[in-house]
C-alpha cells in the first residue's frame, strides 16, 4: 500500500513540473506553436484593406440652355445622306442633340443643322435615316423633343489596382566564361538570313486647328457609317468611323481629317460637300 500510493505521488510530481515548464516556456515566446498567443498585429497587417481610385469618364449631359424645342416634326419621305440629323430654323451653329419622339418613346443621337428654307408644315424636319429610328412615317408629322447635349467628365470610383506582390531579392550568381566556339563556313552559310524588320509608322503630325476634322454624319447604324467611310475613301480621303455611346445608345460619327491648315480644311470641306454630304462641318474630334 504504501509503494503503491510513493509511486502516485510521484507521477502527480512529474506531471506539476511538466506544466510549469511548458507555461514558462510559452511566456518567453517559446514552446509549441498551439500553446503560443496570437500576434493581433501580424493577422491585421495581413488582413484585406479597401483602397478606391478615382478616373475621369466622359459622358453626355443634355444642355437645353444651348437648344432645346418640343414640336412637330416631318419626314418628307425622301432618302437623305448624312445619317441622323434634324434641322430647325432657330439654329444658330451645328450641333450634337438627342431626339426623341414624344408618342412612342424613341430617341436617337443625331446631328442638328439650320433649315435654310421655310417650307409650310412643321418647322422640325428629320433625316430618312432618323425618321427610321424613331418610328416615323414618311408625311405624317410627330411631336418630337430635340435638346441639345455636351459632354462632360466626371469622377468615377472603382477598385484601386492590387499592388504587384514582393518578391524577395535574387541570391548573387557566379558566371563562368565558356570558350568560344568556332563555327564553321559551310554552317554559317547554311543559316538563313534574317529578316529585316519593318520600319515604325511615322506619327500622324498634330494640327493646330481647333477644329481639324470634318464630320460627314451621325449614324444609328454601324453599316451605314462603313458605307459613308468607304465612299470617302473612294473619293480619296481617309475617314475615321468613330463609336460612341449616350443613354445607353450606341452610334457612329464619320469624321475626315485632320486639316494641318486652314486652307487645307477649307478645301477639304468643299470637296466632301461636293460628293454631297452638304451639311458637313468642322469639329475638333
Amino acid at each position: 500500500m504504501n509503494i503503491v500510493t510513493t509511486h502516485s505521488k510521484r507521477k502527480w510530481v512529474a506531471l506539476a513540473l511538466t506544466s510549469v515548464i511548458a507555461l514558462s516556456a510559452c511566456q518567453d515566446g517559446q514552446g509549441p506553436k498551439f500553446l503560443q498567443p496570437k500576434d493581433k498585429s501580424a493577422a491585421t497587417a495581413d488582413g484585406p484593406t479597401q483602397s478606391r481610385s478615382v478616373k475621369l469618364v466622359e459622358r453626355d449631359v443634355e444642355a437645353p440652355n444651348v437648344f432645346q424645342v418640343t414640336e412637330n416634326g416631318l419626314w418628307d419621305g425622301r432618302p437623305s445622306l448624312g445619317g441622323v440629323w434634324v434641322a430647325h430654323p432657330d439654329v444658330k451653329d451645328p450641333e450634337r442633340v438627342i431626339i426623341r419622339n414624344e408618342k412612342n418613346g424613341k430617341f436617337v443621337i443625331g446631328a442638328l443643322f439650320r433649315r435654310e428654307r421655310e417650307n409650310p408644315g412643321p418647322r422640325l424636319q428629320v433625316s430618312s435615316d432618323a425618321a427610321a429610328t424613331l418610328g416615323m412615317l414618311a408625311g405624317q408629322p410627330v411631336k418630337l423633343n430635340v435638346t441639345a447635349l455636351r459632354r462632360e467628365e466626371v469622377a468615377q470610383k472603382g477598385p484601386a489596382p492590387a499592388a504587384a506582390p514582393q518578391v524577395d531579392a535574387p541570391s548573387a550568381i557566379s558566371a563562368t566564361e565558356l570558350a568560344p566556339v568556332a563555327a564553321s563556313a559551310a554552317t554559317a552559310a547554311s543559316k538563313p538570313a534574317a529578316a529585316p524588320k519593318p520600319a515604325a509608322k511615322p506619327a500622324p503630325a498634330k494640327s493646330g486647328l481647333s477644329k481639324p476634322y470634318i464630320q460627314l454624319g451621325i449614324f444609328s447604324v454601324e453599316q451605314n457609317a462603313n458605307n459613308t467611310a468607304e465612299a470617302m475613301r473612294v473619293a480619296g480621303m481617309v475617314p475615321t468611323v468613330k463609336k460612341s455611346t449616350s443613354a445607353s445608345k450606341p452610334f457612329w460619327r464619320v469624321l475626315v481629317g485632320p486639316a494641318q491648315t486652314s486652307a487645307e480644311l477649307s478645301a477639304l470641306l468643299k470637296k466632301i460637300k461636293a460628293s454631297g454630304f452638304a451639311d458637313a462641318y468642322a469639329v475638333s474630334n
